[in-house]
């Protein structure tokens, strides 16, 4: 029975279900796509409408179509699906919050048959040495940065995840959702609770007295190591956020448009108040 792969993210599922073609297999690719390391987790297992409710919030107003709902009741049910299954499942994951909460939530809902688990890791190393070159500080990948290639290269490393380690692995999900953080960080091999004023600190940091591209400032807050990767919807919404409490200004197209292109952003300029002597 061939083995069922899980990975996080739709171009990452992209890739390995071409790497495997390449390497004349038609194993099964299952995606999770909800990025895990932002937004509450407290009873995500359970009710979808924690999530769903995070995610509307993100996307709110904006020119992107989804149903929250449905996408997350569909994660839901691949999950149910991959724990029903009796072939061996296959984790892949690299060094960033949200495929290591991946692999700890797929551990937890497999804890009961530890003997179907294995994985392979991906890591920077994987990506060659020009990119060693422009690597994040923290070292910091998605599973979506490999390619076809590297990931074929990959799949005789799928190896066994022992019983110990899946028993860890699923107490730190449960540790995690319990904490229910705004953000989790990954650093030194621990979860770290943050704050979206994290986020925003980083964007009125960089914001400057001028009008500049809402992009370049949104792109740095992406770049920079607050132990997690960053998304673009994400950086964009935190603008949104950041403006709405003052803290920065935004014009150009509507701040709730997904398209960044004509979108600026500035420092926002404190009104003085002073009262002249009568």
């Amino acid at each position: 029975m061939s083995p069922i792969h899980v990975i996080p993210g739709g171009s990452a599922a992209e890739a390995l279900r071409v790497a495997l073609l390449h390497a004349g297999r038609n194993d099964e690719v299952v995606e999770l796509r909800d990025d895990l390391a932002i937004g509450p987790l407290r009873g995500a297992d359970d009710m979808p409408d924690v999530r769903k409710a995070f995610w509307a919030r993100v996307f709110d107003e904006t020119s992107v179509d989804i149903d929250f709902a449905q996408e997350l009741q569909g994660e839901a049910a691949r999950i149910e699906r991959i724990v029903a299954a009796e072939a061996q499942l296959v984790v892949w994951h690299a060094q960033s919050a949200a495929d290591q909460l991946m692999l700890r939530r797929v551990a937890y809902h497999l804890r009961d048959a530890p003997q179907r688990l294995n994985e392979v890791r991906l890591s920077v190393d994987d990506l060659g040495p020009r990119a060693l070159e422009t690597a994040r500080s923290d070292r910091a990948t998605a599973a979506g940065m490999f390619s076809p290639e590297i990931l074929a290269a990959k799949l005789l490393d799928a190896a066994p995840i022992s019983v110990l380690r899946i028993g860890r692995l699923a107490l730190e999900w449960q540790e995690v959702k319990q904490a229910n953080a705004e953000t989790r960080r990954w650093q030194d091999n621990t979860f770290k609770s943050g704050s979206f004023a994290e986020l925003d600190a980083i964007l009125v940091q960089r914001a400057s007295d001028g009008w500049q591209a809402a992009a370049r400032v949104a792109g740095e807050l992406m770049a920079a190591d607050v132990g997690f990767l960053v998304s673009d919807s994400i950086a964009l919404w935190r603008c949104r956020e950041a403006a709405a409490a003052g803290r920065i200004e935004l014009r150009g197209a509507s701040p709730h448009g997904a398209d960044w292109r004509t979108l600026e952003l500035r420092a926002a300029v404190a009104a003085c108040h002073s009262t002249a002597p009568q």
